[in-house]
């Protein structure tokens, strides 16, 4: 994943790989033009609990939505392998038209 280097903006935030919450769903929705955002984790996925509403599940891309409130989380390809790694977009974000 070579274009997967950690970025940094003015403010000083992360914009790669290891940004947070919105930041990082966004870099990984659009990451290889789009590419990786529906392909499925490695070992069937990884679950984990909405940090939106609470309700378990298991997020087997690297961008999906609850099932329960549609909140979107993303994690990136080097923080793969661990549920904490996961992000939330936050509380009423929509994904772009893809």
């Amino acid at each position: 994943m070579g274009c997967c280097t950690n970025h940094g903006d003015n403010a000083g935030r992360s914009t790669g790989p290891f940004a947070e919450g919105r930041e990082l769903v966004e870099f990984v929705y659009q990451a290889h033009g789009g590419a990786l955002r529906n392909k499925p984790l490695p070992g069937g996925g990884l679950v984990t609990v909405c940090q939106g509403c609470g309700t378990g599940f298991n997020l087997t891309t690297f961008v999906g939505k609850c099932p329960a409130c549609g909140g979107v989380h993303a994690v990136s390809p080097p923080r793969s392998n661990d549920a904490a790694n996961i992000q939330f977009a936050g509380a009423g974000y929509q994904l772009p038209e893809a």
